[in-house]
């Protein structure tokens, strides 16, 4: 009889560390026996031919990833699978990473590799200005005219940053003002689908920096003018200019910056007329960058703007060549003087990408997630080096600071407050637009003294002082001076000063609910509280009376638990109506 040995304790006892461990052979992988081809789809020559081709003069470089996905979306109509895995073997990434970007942005479509796409696309703007004025008739309008026709589809589009023109359109790269079924059909049938044409700026002169250069200005004496003027950051944060510069300043080099030009804020388009209205619009920005820059110690700066300006880009395009020309002059000129390194990056049609950490997970070409804070982006941004994030119109101000006085822009305002603001106007308003007014003004005097009063047949009912996020006053509050922190009582705030009037022919509630709708669409989706708050809020909002207390309950948990302040600002719409519109929201008769 055999006797089974006895099983024996695993060997737990410190083995001398010139011990060889003996390594098991490798076995046969399955059936075939050993892999001979990489994992995931295989890539033919055919695709990689083809994005190679499509992606000619551009570097092969993971940060560079959206810019590639924009090169294939343009050339292709779409992402076809076969050419996104050949791109993820161009940029040495997993074809994981390169999907899951590519799938994040709303104007990258991902398809099959045989399927048909459309020539073009039409997006129409369902947003709060777009659809008082009309635009979901108008979507609905189109897709029926344009029903059969495989070239072209037509589908809603969030805010495109033209509401002072309602109900607005963008056909293909080409933006259209009032945009009506005859004017898109009149604009595909010509072919007019690529961006329009703005004059080129001339970026040649730049005194204020050539007086930097020359030592006529020092940067103590820069940063002291900053302050005097009491300059705040124009995006809607309201930040002093001043502080993140000494901030970023103090930091250990090499420092860098962001411009940050993705205003998706529904009614906020005074960055994009900024740019391309003002002959003197793009160069004083650049101007103004680059004193930021030379005060700061920034080596690098990238200019994020956001897709939708496809006229825009192209314009800071050819000012970015001209500039090239001018900052080798300077540089001739005052010896020792090193020009930041400029980059132009497009969006991809996110919202979320306009608050800042977000941008920067962009700018370094993954998702456009916001980061956990601390640490701040002016420790640790772009590439984990200290940033200055500021907004075009913050960097636009600048060169006109130095050349006036700091205490010339401080002597502006009303009321107490200081400064002057640019305000996009929309809605039900005689002249909509860009408008610049004191601080301080109210929104009564803003609509008669500069947006032309109301419409016929139209009086004040209430108003959004800061866009999607600043909440829905009532007419009542028409009084109150527009300006950071003045409205904070009132569960309000202006933002980036995005203003959209309401007339007794609309309701609260059915803005809110579009508001609330847009916020869902453009949700990241990171943190639970925002990506399931704002679609439970959107289900509570249709009932015809509103559930005050779960709504409210809603509300707090989002301001409460949201990563960033996309949720945390998404229920001001909602606690207003409940604040200041409750009978049209609780079964009471109006």
């Amino acid at each position: 009889m055999t006797r089974t040995p006895a099983p024996t304790a695993p060997d737990t006892a410190p083995r001398p560390m010139n011990t060889v461990i003996p390594i098991r052979p490798l076995q046969p992988m399955g059936r075939g026996g050993p892999r001979h081809t990489p994992k995931g789809r295989q890539i033919s020559p055919a695709a990689r031919e083809r994005v190679a081709a499509l992606c000619d003069g551009l570097a092969p470089r993971a940060d560079l990833l959206i810019e590639h996905l924009h090169r294939l979306q343009d050339g292709e109509g779409a992402l076809r699978h076969g050419h996104l895995a050949a791109l993820a073997e161009r940029l040495r990434l997993s074809q994981v990473e390169v999907f899951e970007v590519a799938s994040f942005y709303h104007h990258f479509e991902i398809v099959d590799d045989a399927a048909a796409v459309p020539e073009t696309v039409v997006r129409v703007c369902t947003s709060l200005s777009c659809a008082m004025a009309g635009g979901e008739a108008l979507l609905a309008d189109l897709q029926h005219a344009l029903e059969g026709d495989t070239r072209v589809r037509a589908q809603a589009a969030p805010c495109i940053g033209q509401c002072h023109v309602a109900p607005a359109a963008c056909v293909g790269q080409r933006q259209l003002a009032q945009a009506s079924v005859a004017s898109v059909q009149d604009a595909l049938a010509r072919g007019d689908t690529g961006p329009r044409s703005l004059a080129t700026p001339d970026p040649s002169h730049f005194a204020q920096l050539r007086r930097l250069l020359a030592g006529e200005l020092s940067a103590e004496q820069v940063l002291d003018e900053l302050k005097i003027s009491n300059l705040r950051g124009l995006g809607g944060a309201g930040f002093p200019a001043w502080r993140k510069w000494e901030t970023v300043r103090a930091q250990p080099g090499p420092r860098h910056m962001v411009v940050n030009i993705d205003e998706g804020e529904v009614g906020t388009f005074k960055d994009w007329q900024v740019l391309s209205s003002a002959t003197d619009g793009a160069p004083q920005m650049f101007e103004g960058l680059l004193i930021a820059a030379q005060v700061v110690g920034v080596s690098h700066a990238w200019i994020y703007l956001r897709d939708e300006y496809h006229d825009v880009r192209q314009l800071l395009t050819q000012a970015l060549a001209a500039l090239e020309d001018t900052v080798r002059t300077l540089a001739e000129q005052h010896p020792g003087y090193v020009p930041p390194r400029i980059e132009l990056r497009r969006g991809a049609g996110a919202y979320i990408c306009g608050e800042e950490s977000a941008l920067i997970e962009s700018v370094e070409g993954k998702r456009g997630l916001p980061r956990l804070k601390p640490p701040i982006v002016a420790m640790h941004g772009v590439f984990g080096r200290p940033t200055l994030a500021h907004n075009p119109e913050t960097l636009w101000w600048l060169p006109r600071i130095l050349e006036k006085g700091g205490r010339w822009l401080a002597g502006e305002g009303l009321r107490g407050r200081t400064g002057l603001r640019r305000f996009s106007v929309s809605g039900r308003v005689n002249r909509p637009g860009v408008h610049l007014a004191p601080a301080g003004i109210t929104l009564r005097e803003l609509v008669d003294d500069h947006a032309g009063g109301m419409p016929p047949g139209h009086t004040l009912y209430a108003y959004l002082p800061g866009g999607a996020s600043g909440g829905i006053l009532p007419a009542s509050l028409a009084d109150v001076p527009l300006d950071f922190d003045t409205l904070a009582d009132h569960g309000s705030f202006v933002g980036s000063m995005a203003v959209v009037v309401l007339s007794q022919h609309d309701t609260a509630r059915g803005a809110a609910l579009n508001l609330m709708q847009f916020f869902e669409h453009e949700s990241c989706g990171q943190c639970t509280p925002c990506r399931a708050g704002t679609t439970k809020a959107v289900q509570l909002m249709q009932a015809p009376v509103w559930d005050a207390p779960l709504l409210g309950e809603l509300s707090q948990v989002m301001r409460d638990a949201s990563i960033c302040g996309l949720g945390q600002a998404a229920p001001n719409p909602v606690d207003s109506v409940l604040r200041f519109f409750a009978h049209e929201v609780n079964g009471a008769a109006a």
